[in-house]
């Protein structure tokens, strides 16, 4: 078969496009967030924010884990407490947001997959930072940052934080 330079170039560079987008082919990323059951006299559920900064810290979000079941949106009011997503960005979002908001989580292991492949896949390449903020009412709140390059690779993930009271084991990984 008969290939003409110009076919042999297109399809070469069309080959590169997909290359370059490093998380889109094989691999995908995984944020695996663990909750800590703690010992305490009244517990409640963390609500939880996830967002990626890029180096002038514009906010691209992720995930956010509220209380979407409480009577006439009150657990909307709650939110400010996750202090730095709030500022970051939360405030300006008409929530509950398809696709970004759930029901808050007990304790346990939880994955986010698809929510933070949409986020990252409108990203340039570039250096970003993944925070993961909880805040828990009549407890404490706590922030975990991930710094990571886009496009994403092995070589560099996976990149594991460990939470001192909100939160548990925190690694963003990829899985193919």
């Amino acid at each position: 078969m008969k290939m003409r330079k110009g076919a042999v170039i297109a399809s070469t560079l069309l080959s590169m496009t997909f290359a370059s987008g490093a998380i889109h082919a094989a691999s995908q990323a995984k944020l695996d967030v663990a909750l800590p059951q703690l010992d305490v006299a009244e517990y409640h559920k963390p609500y939880l924010a996830v967002w990626i900064e890029d180096s002038k810290r514009k906010a691209t979000q992720v995930a956010v884990w509220y209380d979407v079941e409480m009577r006439e949106d009150k657990g909307k009011e709650w939110l400010k407490d996750l202090r730095q997503w709030w500022r970051r960005g939360g405030r300006s979002l008409d929530l509950p947001y398809d696709g970004l908001t759930s029901a808050t989580k007990g304790p346990g292991d939880y994955s986010l997959d698809s929510q933070l492949n949409k986020a990252l896949a409108e990203l340039p390449e570039g250096d970003y930072t993944l925070r993961v903020e909880a805040s828990r009412e009549v407890g404490g709140r706590e922030v975990l940052s991930l710094p990571f390059s886009l496009p994403l690779s092995a070589a560099s993930l996976p990149v594991e934080v460990k939470g001192n009271s909100e939160l548990g084991r925190v690694v963003l990984r990829l899985e193919d």
